[in-house]
């Protein structure tokens, strides 16, 4: 985990947060591994670990909200399948604050940055998406925070074993290669915006 360096750190955790919950950046089970291992590394502080990168993620899902209430319900088909799109308005109307609440914890494959565009596409009051977002998100971080500081030293010797190590780079290539995707594939629909 030190060949991650600047995202074990207090303002790389907010930063971590932040792109995780961004429409640009790729990276999967990233943040909650960071999570773990800092309130392993360091069990006295795990309470403010699921603080600082919820506060990125607020930030994070707050510019990805933006961007969705800016390109509008008929926008959204650029950046979000039409199959999630289906499910995510009818989820929205039919269920709202359970579904954002649901769409905050749970872990990939779920498309979050899709249902937070959605979100803000689809005007869902501001403050109550970003209540309900940031609540769910130190919901999710809380628990791995306690579990990382009850088993702390065991889950240290695996984070650093050589074969976690290897897992992690692998994981640092795909979210390199699915950022690469993002950004490719939100500059293809502008540039076919554009030219229409």
């Amino acid at each position: 985990m030190a060949r991650f360096g600047f995202f074990l750190t207090w303002w790389g955790l907010v930063l971590l947060g932040a792109l995780d919950a961004s429409l640009f950046v790729f990276i999967p089970f990233g943040t909650d591994a960071v999570v773990i291992y800092m309130c392993a590394r360091n069990r006295e502080l795990f309470w403010l670990y699921p603080l600082l990168v919820t506060a990125g993620s607020i930030v994070g899902a707050a510019i990805t909200y933006a961007i969705g209430a800016k390109i509008g319900d008929k926008g959204l088909t650029r950046f979000v399948s039409a199959r999630h799109l289906d499910r995510f308005r009818t989820r929205l109307k039919d269920i709202g604050p359970l579904t954002m609440g649901a769409s905050a914890v749970l872990p990939p494959p779920f498309p979050l940055t899709a249902f937070i565009l959605t979100s803000g596409a689809l005007k869902v009051p501001v403050s109550r998406f970003l209540m309900i977002f940031a609540l769910a998100r130190l919901l999710r971080f809380g628990v791995e925070a306690v579990l990382a500081q009850r088993f702390g030293t065991s889950l240290l010797r695996i984070f650093e074993s050589e074969p976690v190590q290897r897992i992690a780079i692998g994981l640092v290539v795909v979210a390199i290669a699915g950022t690469v995707l993002a950004i490719l594939r939100v500059w293809r629909s502008s540039t076919v915006q554009s030219a229409a």
